[in-house]
């Protein structure tokens, strides 16, 4: 539910291009307004979404065994603690 009310000031030439846009897509300019604060400022929850998704979409990569994982980790760490 819509609750709050936002009066901002734009130049001429942002307003045209707002207003270009809602007529092309048949929306009231306040719906591109609201989007647009949404794809900048998104929700925590679809961060994370955002941040999965590319974890899934990532190319695989060679993995060493656990035993071997560990011995890296661990040469890592002694060489940040150093």
């Amino acid at each position: 539910m819509l609750s709050r009310r936002l009066q901002v000031l734009i130049d001429e030439d942002r307003w045209t291009r707002l207003e270009r846009e809602a007529d092309h897509r048949g929306v009231p300019v306040a719906v591109l307004v609201r989007e647009a604060i949404d794809e900048r400022f998104p929700a925590v929850a679809e961060e994370r979404c955002a941040a999965l998704q590319a974890v899934l979409d990532a190319e695989p990569m060679d993995v060493a065994e656990p035993s071997r994982l560990r011995e890296e980790l661990d040469s890592i760490r002694s060489h940040r603690s150093a």
